[in-house]
């Protein structure tokens, strides 16, 4: 038994190191220089809260805030809805269901950037002139309004991740004991009820699992926010990762992003915790 930890630490040692250095020594070092003047290089004076009050009054970066709130509620709820319907759509017992699971998880394939500039394309070209053709406003100068330049970065954020939260759903139904759903519609369960008394009880894990990592993937999206509408116009669909990026390196103040980063960590880090906890106890009643 000896042995065998001794060597399940020496297999582990290079990893934790790696992630030492790379991860715990440069948060607790960015920590620790957000109550400073550090300019990326030194760090001159101790100045206490000041970075924290500061950001807290700073306009920009609380609509920042805002808008990444906004667009993570409506990211969560219309991914997990995509990737679930999809997932029930590619369990069925069709012919074609391999090719579907294939074309849906593409675009998840794609990087960030490329997504941007391809949903660019179609919001900016694309749309208008579609608009132009058939007479709809609401279809032209798609990015240079804020609130269609929010439903813009939503439709990219669904277009690309509904297909990777597929992917949980599926591998949870596919466990569904074929038993119970038997049973059920021996019973006179109809779909509508089979689906909700005895499927969605099942695959809870799977909320728990997909609406992590969306969650996540809205709160750091930088990418496809660069690439889509740059933040504009006037920094109205700017989020909080593009507002920390622009304040370290276009701003050049260091400290007041690693101030910005550190509320960043302690927003998402509460938010995700919490949602994790209370689908673990509704798991659990289910």
């Amino acid at each position: 038994m000896k042995n065998r930890s001794l060597s399940f630490w020496l297999f582990m040692t290079p990893t934790l190191v790696a992630l030492g250095l790379v991860v715990f020594v440069p948060f607790i070092y960015g920590f620790v220089y957000s109550f400073t003047d550090w300019n990326g290089l030194q760090a001159n004076s101790f100045l206490g809260f000041e970075n924290y009050i500061r950001l807290f009054q700073e306009e920009h970066f609380l609509n920042a805030i805002w808008f990444t709130i906004k667009f993570a509620v409506v990211s969560i709820v219309l991914v997990n809805v995509i990737g679930l319907g999809l997932a029930l759509l590619v369990t069925q017992k069709l012919k074609t269901s391999n090719l579907f699971r294939t074309v849906f998880f593409m675009p998840n394939l794609i990087g960030g950037l490329i997504l941007g500039f391809i949903w660019q394309f179609i919001f900016v070209s694309a749309f208008n002139s579609a608009g132009q053709l058939l007479g709809l406003e609401f279809l032209q100068g798609w990015l240079s309004d804020a609130t269609t330049g929010f439903w813009g970065l939503v439709i990219l954020n669904a277009w690309q991740y509904g297909g990777y939260i597929m992917i949980i759903y599926i591998a949870y139904l596919e466990a569904v004991p074929q038993e119970l759903m038997e049973a059920s519609e021996i019973d006179g369960a109809n779909p509508f009820q089979r689906f909700w008394k005895v499927t969605f009880p099942l695959v809870a894990p799977a909320f728990t699992i997909s609406m992590f990592l969306t969650l996540s993937n809205a709160f750091k999206m930088y990418d496809q926010n660069l690439a889509l509408t740059g933040g504009g116009p006037f920094k109205s669909t700017e989020m909080i990762a593009m507002d920390i990026y622009n304040t370290a390196f276009s701003d050049y103040d260091m400290a007041f992003a690693q101030a910005k980063a550190v509320i960043f960590f302690i927003l998402v880090a509460a938010v995700a915790l919490t949602q994790v906890y209370y689908n673990k106890k509704r798991e659990v009643d289910l």
